[in-house]
């Protein structure tokens, strides 16, 4: 197999030293170089043919955000955005992460090689996605202007590559669409920032979860990153709620801790939507899902940006159907309207 060649570019030589010492401890990747600035970066771009790209988000002379649209314009590659975890750095990351960056990663405050930890797994899957550029994406169809909601409930699980799917999906929910849960991989400082960017692009109200928040029409939770597990209660009072717990199917919070409460508490009354993202967090949730009872639909490996987790849940049976991104929005909400149509 062929080394995943990676280019560096931050303005920090101490920060593009800590990023290339981790990257050089894997035998499968090679740093072939590094660049301060976007412009530097431009030429060894030039020279070198990276296959990966790591960015920093705050750039002398051109930032990053920049950067990455005229990379995504002009020259589509994988980038890893490597950005500080505060609610400036997250807002810019997830403009990033629109545009089609593949991931992000937190920048340590000081030089500290663990908090990279994960980054080097990232650089390898970055290297096998499927970069779209930013003119081949076409506008998300607009929601229905007459819904009935019924009595289901929507579960979505997501991961990288989850930003772009979810606004995609969500853009097409109307007003008053079914209650909606949603686990997406995403560092703890981001969620809340993504889920008010939701809230402003989307017709729902969509927030970041809290314990006992009401699963109503017309609400989207987002599972906040980090500590805790969310899940959704059943019964006359249904509500959010956040578990401790161990991390599960490596990730805390996991989209299978999330679609299992689902088929507990709702079976047949409930879809279930797996979308992008590395690994199998989901799989096995939305199986239990399936069998409850429960509608379930799968992103298709073309619209992907990593077909992982829909290809696992796939292959272990639990996905009902698989659509390209585009129509996973619509039909979702035909399935919360099957019930009325059988009835």
């Amino acid at each position: 197999m062929n080394k995943v060649r990676v280019l560096v570019v931050d303005d920090s030589p101490t920060m593009r030293g800590v990023i290339t010492a981790v990257l050089r401890r894997d035998p499968d990747i090679e740093v072939i170089g590094g660049a301060g600035d976007p412009l530097e970066a431009r030429e060894a771009i030039k020279a070198l043919s990276p296959d990966v790209i790591t960015l920093d988000v705050e750039m002398p002379k051109m930032n990053g955000i920049e950067f990455l649209e005229k990379i995504m314009r002009l020259r589509p590659m994988p980038v890893i955005m490597v950005s500080t975890l505060t609610q400036a750095g997250a807002a810019t990351t997830l403009e990033a992460l629109e545009i089609g960056a593949f991931d992000c990663v937190g920048k340590p405050a000081r030089s500290d090689t663990n908090a990279f930890a994960d980054l080097p797994e990232k650089v390898k899957a970055a290297a096998k996605s499927r970069v779209r550029p930013l003119g081949e994406r076409t506008a998300p169809q607009k929601p229905p202007s007459v819904f009935n909601p019924g009595n289901k409930i929507i579960a979505i699980g997501s991961s990288t590559g989850g930003v772009e799917a979810l606004i995609a999906v969500l853009q097409t929910f109307p007003k008053n669409c079914p209650p909606t849960v949603i686990t997406q991989h995403m560092p703890a400082t981001f969620t809340k920032s993504f889920a008010a960017r939701l809230d402003r692009i989307c017709e729902p109200q969509i927030e970041e979860a809290t314990e006992g928040a009401p699963l109503r029409v017309g609400r989207v939770y987002v599972a906040p990153g980090g500590a805790q597990h969310l899940e959704a209660s059943a019964g006359i009072h249904p509500v959010c709620k956040l578990k401790d717990g161990d991390p599960v199917s490596g990730h805390r919070p996991s989209v299978d801790v999330l679609f299992d409460s689902v088929a507990r508490g709702y079976g047949a009354r409930a879809v279930g939507l797996i979308l992008t993202g590395m690994g199998r967090d989901g799989a096995r949730g939305l199986k239990e899902m399936r069998d409850a009872g429960a509608r379930t639909l799968g992103q298709d490996e073309a619209s992907c940006v990593v077909y992982g987790m829909p290809r696992a849940a796939f292959e272990l049976g639990a996905v009902e159907r698989q659509l390209p991104l585009s129509k996973l929005g619509p039909a979702v909400l035909e399935f919360c309207n099957a019930e009325e149509e059988h009835a």
